[in-house]
């Protein structure tokens, strides 16, 4: 019982996300309002219904509130390319990447679909 226990504390460590990451390289235009409303363009790492991790050149304090742009590919959405403008908040911010780009994570708290342009 014990071993069982055990078990299910390293699974429950080891994955804390209630919903599924998917690993999708986008581009994502992501402004910091509370940072002097400058827009970065920045590369998604992985997204999630809840979440990104993006990477930029410059970090963003975590806490921060943030919003983004990105376009989910027809390959998503199996119809067409979608804007999505989203906003939320920085939960963590990695400044270990080897070629000096910033990991940041992120919460999405509220998200629109934008009309086509």
């Amino acid at each position: 019982m014990l071993q069982a226990l055990n078990s299910t504390m390293a699974d429950t460590e080891r994955e804390k996300r209630a919903t599924r990451r998917f690993a999708l390289r986008l581009p994502v235009s992501v402004v910091a309002p509370g940072n002097g409303s400058h827009e970065h363009a920045a590369q998604t790492r992985d997204v999630s219904a809840r979440g990104i991790c993006f990477y930029l050149d410059s970090a963003i304090s975590s806490g921060s509130s943030i919003e983004f742009t990105l376009t989910l590919p027809p390959e998503i959405t199996l119809t067409e390319a979608i804007r999505v403008h989203c906003k939320g908040k920085v939960v963590r911010v990695d400044n270990t990447e080897s070629d000096g780009k910033v990991a940041v994570a992120a919460v999405i708290d509220e998200y629109e679909f934008l009309a086509e342009s």
